[in-house]
């Protein structure tokens, strides 16, 4: 399909062309122009537009709990072997298992 430019009016991409590629009313789409070749794209959201502010501050929260807990030495791990994870994983286990008291009936 081709359209003819003109001096005063804008650009129209023809609404068969808008289905084919996936366009929607009121989609907000970015222009990239290389070499003399125009590319329409949709416009991706960004990390901020995912999340509400309310989430974001969530999620930075548990971030910093994370790094924390990274830089206090409560991880396990890297393991270069399914074998040392498993290992890890038992020793583990039996260090709860003794601190585990029992309840008097």
């Amino acid at each position: 399909m081709t359209v003819t430019v003109k001096n005063k009016t804008p650009l129209v991409v023809p609404p068969a062309v808008r289905r084919r590629a996936g366009l929607r009313s009121g989609q907000e789409i970015e222009f990239r122009v290389s070499g003399g070749v125009i590319s329409i794209r949709p416009k991706l959201p960004s990390a901020d537009d995912e999340y509400t502010p309310e989430q974001r501050r969530i999620v930075d929260a548990q971030l910093a709990e994370g790094l924390a807990d990274i830089k206090a030495g409560r991880v396990h791990g890297p393991f270069s072997t399914h074998k040392e994870f498993i290992a890890s994983l038992h020793k583990e286990a039996k260090r709860l298992n003794r601190t585990k008291t029992k309840r008097s009936a």
